[in-house]
């Protein structure tokens, strides 16, 4: 699916664990609790995407384009944002441990209580 042109696609729930989404046009897709898990999405365009509930933990998002993506409730633990857009993102409302973020800092780990 590297480079695929999948802008305002219905992939709501769907399973691309793994997936090789790299300069993917996803802009305005509902993405919806879709799996990402440690999928690929360098250079992904997710410009306007329904992202809510989805999940990203250890996906590679460096140099995506997540501007005003709707994350919240998205789990990003262990995934790159490095030099991803996130211009419009509300990322107070996403999970985050470990995650790298646009400008390299790494978000703490998360302690159980």
């Amino acid at each position: 699916l590297e480079g695929a042109d999948l802008a305002g696609a219905n992939l709501a729930g769907a399973k691309l664990v793994r997936a090789d989404l790299s300069n993917a046009n996803l802009s305005q897709a509902y993405l919806v609790g879709a799996d990402f898990k440690q999928a690929f999405l360098t250079s992904a365009n997710l410009q306007s995407a329904d992202m809510r509930s989805t999940r990203l933990s250890f996906a590679s998002l460096s140099s995506a384009n997540l501007s005003f993506a709707n994350l919240n409730g998205a789990d990003l633990a262990g995934a790159t944002l490095r030099e991803a857009n996130v211009t419009g993102v509300d990322l107070t409302k996403v999970v985050m441990n470990q995650t790298t973020l646009p400008d390299g800092r790494v978000s703490p780990r998360l302690r159980r209580q």
